[in-house]
C-alpha cells in the first residue's frame, strides 16, 4: 500500500515522505536522551494526563456564556446536538444564523472547523464569524469528537484523522435537514492547523458533500510531524486509545491514510491553502509538499498563498485583541481575510 502511494505521489512529496519515515523509524529507535525533543506550540495542544473534566466543563459553559453575549445584536446563535453517525456520539455544534434571513435555500454556508487536537470553537473566532454572517453566511461549527469541556467520554473518544472527520462532515448534512434558509448546494468548509487537515479529508473523502474548501496553515504530513516533534510523545497525543493500531513503522498505512498529503488527487473542488515561511508548528518544509503536490496534480483547483514571515507565524490570520474581539489587522492578516471571503463568495455564491 505504501508503495502504491509513493506512486501516485509527485516527486519531491514521495521523496520527502520516504525521509520522513526513515527519519520517524530513527527516532523511534533512539534512547530518550537522545530523541528528539517535542517543543511546546499553539497550533497543537497536547492531551493533558489527567484532565480535570470539572473544570473543563466549566469553561465550556464560560465559553458558550462569551459566544451568546458576543452574538447579540450581531447573528443568530444557538447550541446543538447531532450524530456524526447513527448511534454513535451526539456532537454539539454552534450554528450562527444572520439577522434577516432571505427565505428558502437563499443562503450559502460554512462548516467552520477549529483548530487543535484537544480544541473547541475558540473565542478568537468571534470577529469573523460575526463577519460570515454579515456576508449572508450561515455557519456552523462541530466540537468533533475530541474536543474539550463536554466530558470524559467524548474527550476520550478522539479519533485523529478518522471519526472526527465523519463529524464535520455530517454538520454539512445537519445544515440540510434543519435549517431551510440554507441551499445545500452551496455549502463550504474552512479550518485551521488540525481543522486544515480535518477540511482537506472531509472534501477528499466525501465529494459532493462540499462546493469549495479553505485549508489554513494545515496539517498534512503525520510522518514529517511526528519525526519533527518527537514520535512517541506526539503519537500518544494524537492516538491515545491507539486507533491507529501501532507506531508509523509498525502501520505505516493507517499514518498515509490520515495523511491529506497522500491524497490530493481525489480533490475535486475548489480549494484555497495558505501557509506561512516562518510557522513554527506546520513548517515551511511539511507545508511545501502539499503546495508541491496540489500544483502538480490539480492546478486548476487549487489557489495557494505563501506568506513571507507574516507577523504571528502560525497564528497570522486569528490574531485578535481579547479585550474587543476586533482582529489586529496587520497587513498579512488582513490580505489573508480578503482572499478569503473574495473566495467564498464567489464560490459559494452567497447573495444569489
Amino acid at each position: 500500500m505504501l508503495t502504491a502511494h509513493l506512486r501516485r505521489t509527485p516527486a519531491r512529496a514521495a521523496a520527502a515522505v520516504c525521509a520522513c519515515l526513515a527519519s520517524v523509524i530513527i527516532a523511534g529507535t533512539q534512547s530518550p536522551a537522545s530523541a528528539p525533543q517535542f517543543r511546546d506550540v499553539p497550533g497543537e495542544a497536547l492531551e493533558d494526563q489527567r484532565p480535570d473534566f470539572g473544570r473543563m466543563l466549566r469553561r465550556q459553559a464560560e465559553t458558550d456564556r462569551r459566544w451568546r453575549a458576543a452574538s447579540a445584536g450581531y447573528m443568530q446563535m444557538e447550541k446543538i446536538t447531532y450524530r456524526g453517525v447513527p448511534g454513535d456520539l451526539e456532537v454539539p455544534a454552534f450554528v450562527f444564523q444572520p439577522l434577516g434571513t432571505r427565505g428558502p435555500r437563499a443562503h450559502a454556508a460554512i462548516v467552520w472547523v477549529h483548530e487543535n487536537i484537544r480544541g473547541h470553537l475558540y473565542e478568537h473566532y468571534i470577529p469573523y464569524i460575526r463577519e460570515a454572517t454579515a456576508r449572508g453566511f450561515v455557519v456552523i461549527a462541530p466540537e468533533y469528537r475530541g474536543s474539550v469541556g463536554y466530558g470524559r467520554r467524548f474527550y476520550d473518544a478522539i479519533d485523529y484523522g478518522g471519526a472526527e472527520v465523519n463529524d464535520v462532515v455530517a454538520a454539512a448534512g445537519v445544515l440540510a435537514l434543519r435549517y431551510p434558509v440554507v441551499d445545500p448546494s452551496r455549502i463550504g468548509i474552512i479550518g485551521w492547523s488540525h481543522g486544515g487537515l480535518i477540511t482537506l479529508l472531509s472534501v477528499f473523502r466525501s465529494p459532493g458533500t462540499f462546493k469549495a474548501a479553505a485549508a489554513m496553515v494545515p496539517v498534512t504530513n503525520l510522518f514529517h510531524r511526528l519525526a519533527r516533534k518527537g514520535v512517541e510523545r506526539q503519537r500518544r497525543a494524537m492516538d491515545p486509545q491507539n486507533r491507529f493500531g501501532g507506531s508509523p513503522w509498525e502501520r505505516p498505512e493507517a499514518y498515509l491514510d490520515r495523511s491529506p498529503l497522500f491524497h490530493v488527487d481525489r480533490l475535486q473542488v475548489p480549494l484555497l491553502v495558505h501557509v506561512a515561511e516562518n510557522d513554527d508548528d506546520v513548517t515551511i518544509d511539511e507545508s511545501m509538499q502539499l503546495v508541491d503536490a496540489l500544483r502538480a496534480r490539480k492546478p486548476s483547483l487549487a489557489d495557494i498563498k505563501i506568506y513571507r514571515n507574516p507577523l504571528g507565524a502560525h497564528n497570522f490570520d486569528r490574531r485578535v485583541s481579547p479585550g474587543s474581539w476586533q482582529p489586529e489587522n496587520t497587513p498579512d492578516q488582513t490580505d489573508s481575510w480578503e482572499r478569503v471571503w473574495a473566495f467564498l463568495e464567489s464560490q459559494l455564491m452567497a447573495y444569489n
